[in-house]
């Protein structure tokens, strides 16, 4: 008997999606509720579970094409407990027999053929496993060097820079549009090996090499958010710096008994949250949105946390960030950097925030100009904490700087209460002690 694995219903305002990877082939053996199939939206991923134990018979709808809500992407012949595969036509069985004859012959070997790599584990990354099936990978033979001895996408990408192993050499010079590096990675190939064949959508011309890479959908829409950023708001930045010896020496006194307390590493996040808040309660314009010719003040606190994805840049929120302590907030904001890095981050807690901090300093950014998610009318950008001479009581003294910049909707933000806000965050972080007495 055959299921019919179909398209899940998709989150609201979501008409369509486009399969990401396939994790089975037809034959293999799946169990029910197991992840078969990747569907990129244009925010998340959503996993597409087996229906039932049995071996996936058929794979209708390959990986790129673009799906809607019910469509029928594949099926699977069912068990009945037993989990062995259903019989091979005779056409299917004959040949395979003839094989496995051949293969029993003197002098034959069982060995799998050259270039055949085993199936990527289970507990692979979805970016992982496609960079093991793309450059025809054993993951056996891949050191990890991720939490809990886990392989990484910089764990694959070393292993095929260094030529390891006879995999790594046959290896295409050009990733698919899945992988989405820059364009000059394809260019750096080693001079003692043969170049391989051009993959498709690679010109390969001389030493001036392209290749045509399809935008994924979230970097679809990542695009389209920020040219209607640009577009629609009258964006203006304002800079500040702050000095984070405070912050740091107070961290450096209690991180280990916080930590021991409530289970989770005290960061800076926390801090730049809860100032933030304190912030937004005495500047309510930042704190609002524009409907039309109306402006919304939010009576609540929700703050998008920006996070670095392989897919690309996710906003989720953390709901009434007023109402959070210091380990709440720590403890959110891991969840959403691992959920966000498996994709599995829900489409309901990437809407409704009303102000945003992103932290460009753990790229290694001194300054920037960050663009506003909209429909919210302020954003803080957080940079490198770097070591700078100032001037403290009439001294010149070295401190742990950072440059803090606001850029904010000046069609309901005046220039005046952009600055005072961003004065408020400076002088709560300085003076740490007033964030806990809330003053």
């Amino acid at each position: 008997m055959s299921t019919e694995v179909k398209v899940p219903n998709l989150p609201e305002s979501v008409s369509e999606a486009t399969i990401s990877a396939w994790h089975k082939q037809p034959g293999d053996s799946v169990e029910r509720d197991e992840n078969l199939v990747d569907l990129e939206t244009d925010k998340v991923v959503l996993e597409v579970p087996a229906p039932e134990d049995g071996v996936l018979a058929e794979i209708t709808i390959k990986e790129g094409v673009t799906v809607t809500a019910g469509q029928v992407i594949g099926t699977v012949d069912v068990t009945s407990g037993s989990g062995a595969p259903p019989e091979k036509p005779a056409s299917e069985a004959t040949s395979a027999d003839q094989g496995a004859q051949a293969e029993s012959a003197p002098g034959s070997t069982s060995e799998p053929a050259k270039g055949a790599a085993a199936s990527p584990p289970e507990d692979l990354s979805p970016a992982v496993r496609r960079m093991v099936a793309e450059y025809d990978l054993d993951p056996a033979k891949i050191e990890g060097t991720g939490r809990d001895g886990r392989i990484t996408k910089e764990d694959v990408q070393r292993y095929v820079a260094d030529g390891t192993g006879s995999q790594a050499s046959e290896a295409p010079a050009a990733p698919s549009p899945a992988r989405q590096e820059p364009a000059a990675e394809s260019a750096e190939t080693s001079s003692d090996k043969p170049a391989p064949a051009p993959a498709a959508g690679v010109a390969a011309e001389g030493d001036r090499p392209e290749r045509r890479v399809p935008m994924t959908r979230l970097r679809q829409r990542i695009a389209e958010r920020l040219v209607e950023a640009q577009q629609s708001a009258a964006m203006l930045t304002t800079f500040n710096e702050v000095n984070m010896k405070p912050v740091m020496d107070m961290r450096a006194r209690c991180k280990d008994r916080f930590q021991e307390r409530h289970g989770v590493k005290l960061g800076f996040m926390s801090f730049f949250v809860k100032a933030a808040v304190e912030a937004l309660k005495r500047h309510a314009a930042v704190n609002a949105s524009i409907d039309g010719t109306d402006i919304i003040y939010h009576g609540y606190y929700d703050i998008g946390i920006a996070v670095s994805t392989e897919r690309g840049l996710m906003v989720p929120v953390l709901r009434d960030a007023d109402k959070l302590s210091y380990a709440e907030i720590e403890a959110a904001i891991n969840d959403f950097g691992k959920r966000a890095q498996e994709g599995k981050i829900g489409m309901d807690e990437l809407t409704g925030g009303t102000f945003t901090i992103t932290n460009g300093g753990i790229f290694g950014s001194l300054v920037s100009t960050p663009i506003l998610n909209p429909p919210q009318s302020g954003i803080l950008g957080m940079h490198k904490i770097e070591d700078r001479a100032v001037v403290v009581d009439g001294e010149i003294v070295v401190r742990p700087m950072m440059y803090l910049a606001h850029t904010y909707d000046h069609r309901i933000i005046d220039g005046r209460e952009a600055v005072q806000f961003l004065v408020t965050i400076k002088e709560m972080l300085e003076d740490p002690a007033r964030l806990l007495l809330e003053i």
